[in-house]
């Protein structure tokens, strides 16, 4: 579990003014001069010669004068970073890590050390990356398996504090595998114990697979019992962790749903927890809580504990009444709750006047009016981005489904212009928060024909579009593909910016969501568009490209690329232009989807592209010259599938209309090929709209 520690040798500085330093090493048997190199993280203050005075005590034969060493060096270094950094550059560490593992060493000396290396733990970020690279966490995790429950707890509220740093690598707490039921068995041993266990695994439940171990070895059965515990700091631990626990993890929110402790089901504490006169830490937690609960499945979007208490709970802390990181994290968890159900959308929207409350999140910083109001400027200006990001997070929530909640959303004081403005924020998170929130207002026609038209937001979309991360790009690249359907204002202008080369170069991208939108952007483009347009898509675009993710592995790809041939091939000058050009390729690639292993609507896409294809004047005969691919359209009218049997009846209805030329030899092919007799069976379907198109063919026979 961890490296034992060799006696370390006995280090004095000689000099500070240079990343090198000379170090004098002395132990029983010899004594050296050597220059080593300190990480330059140490070099933080000069050392001074009553730091080295307490770590060459620990050094002391006595055990004694040791003991009274470290407690002199404990009390030195309270409150003093710079004590406790001229400490770690004189090597204390290594000597109180060893005092501390030795079994020879008395109770009350490794107690004392490892409350020495806790407070060195709570110096600055650096004083963590020393005792880390100095194998702290292993010691302390090897120590635990002494006896005395003091020297456990002093052990255990050291690792609390250093695990709960940014700056450690929490996996640590998972390289051994005994370390996790360890820490369970612990746990119960005392106040202290339970409530330094339980904040460790908060803070070290990062990922589906920490939750996964901890799930294992029993977290759940360990940590229920604490939301009853007599002391505050126990339950808001407790709390905390069940909200990493069951954050996205449905094995875990389903077990959760059906523990009992004390005879209550433990989402009726969580229920009763969200009550007003709880402390707001307390009413939060147990909020998210509920709400990972929720969206894993384990508790329905109707329950009431949901509808009249989580979601009320949730709103409430968005006031101004409440500190800004609270408001923060309640809109954030808002956000979430809301994010997949149109009711409980609809119901928040109506709730506390929350549309309106979210527009005071863009009023911090607030101004500042007199000296004393700095301190508040720092305060906002720290929190200001988190404000915006979760605002937009919680409109977008709020807005994905509605027609009137978006309207009361665009409605909101400089709505649109706040979020023009938050996409070229310099924080990304408020960049992407503001394109979520305007990906999910163009969803509503209405909008995309006057506010987005009005304030002009694909120009700063475009400009977002050019150099942003995926995350942003997938987003940004979403809603442009809304700006671009036919009914939108903005579609002509973002046509005129060049914007097909930037559209086809995502189609190029390793990530899959990038060359949906890509593609789903000239798709939508392409409809309906004129020759013009489509001859651009095709050119920039390229022929290689296109039958290239006519064939990609992702099926949301192959589905986009074929609704953008669909739309390409839409009109009979365009089909017989494009098809002159393409058409070889073009019946390669279909015969190869239809013969492959793909969805029913993927070949649905397919038969329909065929159907545009028999539309055209000479595109058709690429098709009548195909005894193979006719024979595939007369499979799929018989196929169980009615969709296909439509789209196949169509493609063969547009082959033998007989107000075209060559009808009359195209007819008898298909009869001689037994066609007729299909159509007259289809006459006879259950679904209308088949029966309808199957007899509209049969009468191009009659006429």
């Amino acid at each position: 579990m961890a490296c034992l520690l060799e006696a370390p040798l006995r280090i004095s500085v000689l000099s500070v003014s240079s990343v090198k330093y000379l170090i004098l090493i002395t132990n029983t048997f010899e004594m050296m001069t050597i220059a080593v190199e300190i990480p330059h993280y140490l070099l933080l203050q000069e050392v001074t010669a009553t730091s080295r005075h307490y770590v060459d005590r620990l050094f002391d034969p006595d055990p004694q004068k040791v003991l009274q060493g470290v407690i002199d060096m404990k009390n030195a270094v309270i409150g003093n970073n710079k004590q406790k950094a001229n400490l770690i550059v004189l090597g204390a560490v290594p000597r109180l890590l060893y005092l501390l593992q030795q079994g020879s060493s008395s109770e009350e000396l490794r107690t004392e050390c490892a409350v020495v290396l806790g407070s060195l733990a709570m110096g600055t970020e650096n004083n963590i990356k020393s005792l880390v690279d100095c194998h702290l966490i292993p010691a302390l995790l090897q120590a635990l398996v002494f006896p005395d429950l003091i020297f456990i707890e002093a052990c255990l509220r050291c690792l609390r504090t250093v695990l709960i740093s940014p700056v450690t690598p929490v996996q640590l707490l998972y390289t051994d595998p005994t370390v996790v039921p360890h820490l369970m068995s612990l746990m119960n041993q005392s106040l202290r114990t339970q409530e330094y266990t339980t904040q460790i695994i908060f803070h070290c439940c990062k990922t589906p697979e920490h939750q996964t171990v901890l799930f294992n070895h029993g977290a759940i059965q360990n940590i229920a019992p604490l939301l009853i515990s007599t002391s505050y700091k126990v339950r808001i631990q407790a709390l905390k962790c069940f909200s990493v626990l069951a954050y996205e993890n449905t094995q875990v929110s389903l077990t959760l749903v059906n523990v009992i402790v004390n005879g209550e089901l433990l989402s009726s504490i969580f229920v009763r927890m969200m009550q007003r006169d709880k402390p707001i830490e307390m009413q939060l937690t147990a909020a998210k809580c509920l709400t990972y609960m929720c969206r894993a499945g384990a508790i329905r979007t109707d329950d009431c504990c949901i509808v009249l208490k989580t979601l009320p709970c949730l709103v409430r802390m968005c006031s101004k009444e409440h500190l800004l990181e609270q408001r923060v994290e309640g809109a954030e968890t808002l956000a979430f709750l809301l994010e997949p159900d149109v009711e409980l959308q609809r119901i928040a929207s109506i709730t506390d006047q929350l549309v309106a409350m979210l527009a005071d999140y863009f009023k911090y910083p607030s101004s500042v009016s007199t000296i004393t109001d700095i301190k508040r400027l720092d305060h906002d200006l720290k929190h200001a981005h988190e404000l915006r990001q979760a605002a937009f997070k919680l409109y977008a929530s709020l807005g994905s489904n509605d027609e009137d909640i978006r309207k009361k959303i665009t409605e909101t004081e400089n709505m649109m212009d706040r979020i023009v403005s938050g996409l070229s924020e310099s924080s990304i998170k408020v960049r992407l928060a503001a394109v979520r929130c305007l990906h999910s207002l163009s969803r509503s026609v209405q909008q995309l024909r006057t506010s987005f038209h009005d304030h002009a937001v694909w120009k700063p979309l475009m400009k977002l579009l050019q150099n942003a991360p995926d995350e942003v790009l997938v987003m940004a690249s979403s809603t442009l593909c809304n700006l671009l359907l036919e009914f939108s204002p903005s579609k002509e202008p973002i046509l005129e910016s060049g914007v097909i080369d930037l559209l086809c170069s995502l189609t190029h991208s390793e990530s899959p969501a990038l060359r949906v939108n890509g593609i789903w952007a000239l798709m939508n483009m392409a409809f309906q568009g004129d020759q013009k347009v489509k001859m651009e898509i095709l050119q920039s675009l390229g022929t290689e490209q296109l039958f290239c993710l006519l064939s990609d592995t992702d099926p949301n790809v192959l589905m986009k690329t074929l609704g953008l041939l669909r739309n390409l091939l839409s009109t009979r000058p365009h089909i017989d232009q494009i098809m002159s050009t393409h058409g070889k390729q073009i019946m390669q690639a279909v015969t190869l989807i239809l013969e492959g292993d793909h969805s029913m609507e993927i070949k649905e896409q397919t038969i329909c592209i065929l159907a545009n294809i028999a539309d055209g004047s000479t595109a058709k005969d690429l098709i009548m010259t195909n005894d193979d691919m006719l024979q595939k359209m007369k499979y799929y009218m018989g196929h169980s599938n009615v969709k296909l049997q439509l789209a196949a009846t169509y493609c063969i209805s547009n082959l033998i209309w007989n107000e075209e030329d060559g009808s009359q030899a195209r007819q008898d092919k298909l009869r001689e090929m037994g066609f007729v007799d299909v159509l007259h069976k289809l006459t006879q379907a259950l679904d209308p709209n088949l029966c309808d198109r199957a007899k509209t063919a049969m009468q191009q026979y009659l006429a």
